[in-house]
């Protein structure tokens, strides 16, 4: 359905150092960088046909989350939802919600961890049982 997200940032040299490591663990290479025609860089990374981009805002205003909103990153298991959440904190993302681990509901069995990058952008590592 999707074919990018795109979150801003106030220091992309920062926000590239933590979704290098973050995003590793889930297989993904470096990104692509680009600098858009306004002068404001961008950081590209490409996966399994999806594209998750950081970005400067283009409009000069500082880079905000959004209130309500989570970008999920799908693992292939428990413990790589427990090494993307624990690589998060370890470049600077913040540990929010439960600690990593099962959630049951109607929706069947889930393993989770929610962090926030550091310019407090929401993700959540989900790994689905079959």
């Amino acid at each position: 359905m999707f074919s990018h997200v795109m979150v801003g940032t106030n220091d992309i040299e920062r926000s590239r150092r933590f979704y290098d490591a973050v995003l590793a663990v889930l297989g993904v290479p470096a990104p692509f960088h680009n600098i858009a025609g306004s002068g404001h860089a961008r950081l590209f990374y490409r996966h399994a046909g999806v594209s998750f981009c950081v970005s400067e805002p283009i409009n000069n205003e500082p880079a905000i989350s959004a209130n309500g909103a989570t970008i999920g990153f799908n693992c292939v298991s428990p413990e790589q939802v427990k090494q993307f959440h624990d690589v998060a904190l370890a470049h600077g993302g913040t540990s929010i919600e439960q600690e990593p681990g099962l959630r049951e509901g109607k929706l069947g069995a889930l393993y989770l961890a929610y962090v926030r990058d550091p310019d407090g952008n929401k993700l959540c590592g989900l790994y689905r049982p079959a």
